[in-house]
């Protein structure tokens, strides 16, 4: 069996392809497959993932048609012809430094985690800006420690599907066993499906581990999925924005009363995020009145159907 099965889900990024799959190639663990899915684009990105197959024979194309299912249709085709021990998930417009499977490797055996996770670094063109310093001052603060690698508790890990203080929530630059998907779908046709999708994986794994190191390079582009509210004025963005996120953070509820966990200390954090949500929301008076409004009507329902 491969030890690791990276999947790469493909729509209309040719400019940047090739950049995400050569820093897969120059891997310097060897033993994994590629697991590439294009899901219909129209431009040339077929032919580039076509170039690495007939080079590489431990990539692997499957092409199906757009449905509309996003980003996390595309997962679960992957999932379907995965082999490896391990999964991790790459962007097609991202790439990766060359140790990037052999570093989470090292610390999942190091420390024995169910789930590793590393940090991201910002490409935008062709600069690469690292993460802040007032981001591992934060970390160090909550963990007391300046050591490279912290062990957050399962809780703050689903708790930063609300406010992303641990930049987890993502399913790009994390390492997690094959087992821990078994039976799990990922929900789709959804913005933000990382949001409502990779707390079910946390909430089966028994310990987990973020290593502090900038090994994923995280591109900043126009035109990907985080643009789809373009042409909307700014209240009807935010609105829409609180909407997928709502319907993001339910789902979260959901699976947490389910498994039994936390509940109460989640149902709270829930609502202090909406509190903060209507504090910070950057908008004009008059907006901002209609958006508060939104959000209280929202956060009452929460607490009726709560008996908060």
């Amino acid at each position: 069996m491969v030890k690791v099965s990276i999947g790469i889900t493909i729509y209309n990024v040719e400019e940047y392809l090739r950049g995400c799959l050569e820093s897969v190639s120059n891997q310097t663990f060897k033993d994994f497959e590629v697991i590439m899915v294009d899901d219909g684009s129209t431009d040339n990105s077929f032919n580039i993932c076509q170039e690495y197959v007939a080079k590489d024979n431990r990539f692997k194309l499957i092409h199906q048609s757009n449905k509309g299912k996003g980003q996390a249709g595309a997962k679960n085709t992957c999932l379907k012809y995965m082999k490896g021990e391990y999964v991790t998930w790459i962007d097609s417009d991202d790439i990766v430094d060359n140790n990037y499977l052999e570093r989470l490797l090292e610390v999942q055996a190091k420390t024995g985690a169910d789930i590793v996770r590393c940090v991201k670094k910002h490409i935008r063109g062709n600069d690469v800006y690292f993460i802040i310093k007032a981001f591992y001052d934060n970390i160090y603060k909550m963990y007391k420690s300046k050591d490279e690698i912290i062990e957050p508790s399962k809780l703050d890990l689903l708790l930063d599907a609300l406010d992303s203080h641990l930049v987890a929530i993502e399913f790009w630059g994390t390492l997690i066993p094959r087992r821990l998907y078994k039976g799990i779908a990922l929900s789709q046709g959804v913005i933000h499906e990382d949001q409502g999708n990779k707390f079910k994986l946390y909430l089966r794994s028994k310990k987990n581990a973020i290593l502090l190191e900038e090994l994923y390079g995280y591109r900043i582009r126009e035109g990907s999925i985080m643009h789809s509210s373009e042409g909307k004025s700014s209240l009807d963005k935010e609105l829409y924005d609180l909407q997928v996120c709502t319907f993001n953070w339910n789902k979260l509820m959901y699976y947490v009363d389910i498994a039994n966990y936390k509940v109460k200390e989640i149902r709270e954090a829930y609502i202090q995020k909406l509190d903060k949500q209507s504090a910070e929301i950057n908008l004009n008076e008059e907006d901002k009145k209609i958006y508060r409004e939104a959000v209280d009507k929202y956060k009452q329902k929460l607490k009726r159907y709560w008996n908060m």
